[in-house]
């Protein structure tokens, strides 16, 4: 039997408040050192961000600080839609909806909601201004701001979707397959790595043509040009399951440009001369970067924010922290990670405040389902550890169960386990 618990880190709430010297009564009351405190005399943590990195950090924040700390949750959606299982969407097993997640089980365990969006961060005075015309003041930041987009020439999002930030994008793109037309075309680009949940494209394209073709019997042509020279993850799962629904691939496929209106792009194969290609519906997934903050606070080095992954804190500014997809640290980008990421940096950011070294040996893992039809998908998952040699995560393991390396019916229930459970610790 698979074991699917979801990782936290290993200081607890009565840990932290007790090296605070409130002492273990701490965990049931209001101790006497803390009668005299006022809100705004706790220290403040900051969380810019509310999908699974963001909102997992501030939950644990605010479960394992309690009452010794205060935790504000910027996030500018009151709802945020899961990018795991969207792409069930576009096959109708699943809708926007069923994946839509609020606040309020943040709120009710004391976490500070702003539906507003961060204008700038002053990192000497540490104070955020808010789009809003407030100022706030921080203890520590953590920045979990997502993905940003670089689109090509002539993409407009509004005709050609990637759908990698669901909800609008994904029930976009649903609209334009389900009017494909019998003998009718599907182009789906992938962009370079790093990007977010290296799997999603390649199960994407399974997804859609197991749902035009043996589904819906149109007979239509699939492809997909890969910027990568190769697929980036399960190779030989993927490739089988291409051959098997006759996707054609094309690797080291750069998009140069696209014709938005004429549902065309052009693309080059190893830099070379220039092709069209045209389609009845185009899915053009852009080349990503760290969400845009990072680049307006001067958190970036490259495309990403470089941060010490004991921790998560900048390299390039003291008490601020970046998690999730904005973070450089080469581990991949996904809501499972994300998630892992928060806990060791909310353990992190609570050990800090009470003058203690962040754990020295953290661990995160990657899990992920892939459907590849309406009823198998694949599974793995890799566990990551701190190099103290390299001062880098590195891969430490890898597991695939006998069925997991290929798809099955047994490994598609699963999957709602998993993001079930995902889902919940989270946002519940």
């Amino acid at each position: 039997m698979k074991t699917k618990t979801l990782s936290t880190a290993n200081f607890s709430r009565r840990s932290f408040l007790k090296s605070l010297g409130f002492g273990a009564a701490t965990a049931i009351g209001l101790p006497v050192a803390m009668q005299s405190v006022s809100a705004a005399e706790l220290p403040h943590i900051i969380v810019v961000g509310g999908g699974f990195a963001g909102a997992t950090a501030a939950k644990y924040l605010q479960m394992w600080g309690g009452i010794g700390v205060q935790v504000t949750l910027i996030e500018p959606n009151e709802n945020y839609v899961s990018p795991i299982l969207s792409n069930l969407v576009l096959n109708g097993q699943k809708t926007t909806d069923s994946l839509t997640f609020g606040y309020q089980d943040h709120q009710n365990r004391g976490v500070r909601i702003l539906h507003t969006s961060v204008s700038s961060i002053d990192k000497n005075n540490q104070t955020v201004a808010l789009s809003n015309g407030q100022a706030l003041s921080y203890d520590r930041l953590i920045l979990a701001p997502g993905i940003e987009f670089d689109f090509v020439a002539g993409h407009d999002e509004n005709k050609v979707p990637h759908a990698w930030k669901a909800g609008v994008q994904t029930n976009l793109l649903k609209t334009q397959l389900d009017s494909l037309p019998a003998g009718g075309s599907f182009v789906l680009t992938i962009p370079a790595a790093p990007y977010r949940c290296p799997p999603g494209p390649y199960e994407r394209a399974c997804v859609v043509a197991d749902q035009l073709n043996n589904v819906r019997g149109l007979g239509a042509s699939v492809t997909v040009l890969d910027e990568n020279p190769n697929f980036t993850v399960e190779a030989e799962t993927f490739a089988a399951q291409f051959a098997r629904y006759g996707i054609a691939y094309i690797p080291n496929a750069r998009v140069t440009s696209v014709n938005s209106e004429a549902k065309s792009l052009t693309y080059s194969v190893n830099g070379g001369a220039e092709q069209m290609l045209s389609a009845s519906v185009l899915n053009v997934i852009p080349n990503q970067k760290a969400g845009q903050i990072i680049f307006d606070a001067g958190l970036n080095s490259g495309n990403w924010a470089p941060v010490n992954p004991l921790n998560y804190e900048s390299t390039l500014a003291s008490n601020i922290y970046v998690i999730g997809d904005s973070q450089g640290t080469g581990q991949p980008k996904a809501g499972h990670i994300g998630n892992s990421e928060a806990k060791v940096c909310a353990d992190a950011v609570l050990r800090s405040l009470s003058g203690l070294a962040p754990d020295p040996a953290p661990k995160t893992n990657s899990a992920c389902y892939s459907p590849v039809s309406r009823t198998e998908a694949t599974w793995l998952t890799a566990v990551y550890e701190f190099n103290a040699s390299t001062g880098q995560m590195q891969l430490v393991s890898t597991e695939n169960y006998p069925y997991a390396s290929a798809p099955s019916t047994r490994n598609y229930g699963d999957m709602f386990n998993w993001a079930g459970n995902l889902f919940d610790d989270t946002f519940g």
